[in-house]
């Protein structure tokens, strides 16, 4: 598989809690020169980067992030705003105690308020795969695919454990063909990219595969 295939799937990913303006807009910088699908970065820095970058290339903010027990409304607020900021996707994070008490309905509820503020905007829904059992992943499979959201994805990066290529299978397997996968977190390599990609991964939540281009490039130079 070619690099730029690759990268061209990539959220070029900085989500650190001190990370800087000027980190964001080098970010950007390098979103841009290697073809990125969009940089994803705090809601906070969304309208700075939006002026930055223009239409240049996609802004992506995380919603919840990263535990997801923010309350429904906050979450549509958040979504909201991030939007009228400037953001082209937004990844939101489930509220994983209604999962663990098997509210499902709640867990649908928590989706669709998201979806119903983010309408136009590309929604990816975070399920944290490392917390979940294999059916309660089978039955978010079911409730994002109904939910109207564009992707599911396997972690917030934030948590016990990054994509697995198990869950990047089992997620592809099991929603409908609508709904695409985003695998995030621990992907620290090309093979790793390309074996998610394989697996059904239509997007990628790194920073290390631009790094490994940039890296590549020195070499070559």
């Amino acid at each position: 598989m070619e690099l730029q295939e690759i990268l061209s799937r990539c959220d070029h990913t900085l989500l650190r809690v001190d990370a800087t303006a000027a980190e964001i807009r080098a970010l950007c910088d390098q979103g841009v020169r290697y073809g990125c699908a969009s940089v994803c970065i705090p809601p906070c820095h969304v309208a700075g980067a939006k002026k930055y970058v223009g239409d240049r290339l996609k802004i992506c903010t995380v919603i919840g992030f990263p535990n997801g027990y923010n309350s429904s409304a906050v979450k549509a607020f958040e979504a909201a705003e991030a939007i009228r900021a400037g953001a082209d996707e937004v990844d939101m994070v489930i509220n994983l105690a209604m999962v663990k008490d098997g509210c499902w309905a709640d867990v649908a509820e928590d989706i669709h308020a998201v979806r119903e503020a983010s309408r136009g905007k590309i929604l990816k829904v975070i399920i944290e795969c490392c917390l979940l059992t294999e059916e309660e992943k089978v039955k978010l499979c079911r409730i994002v695919s109904d939910s109207g959201a564009d992707y599911i994805k396997t972690s917030t990066g934030f948590s016990t454990g990054g994509a697995t290529r198990e869950d990047v299978a089992l997620l592809r397997a099991n929603c409908d063909d609508h709904v695409l996968v985003k695998a995030a977190g621990g992907i620290s390599s090309i093979q790793d990219a390309e074996d998610f990609i394989n697996l059904g991964a239509d997007r990628l939540g790194t920073s290390r595969i631009v790094k490994l281009a940039m890296k590549m490039e020195n070499e070559e130079a």
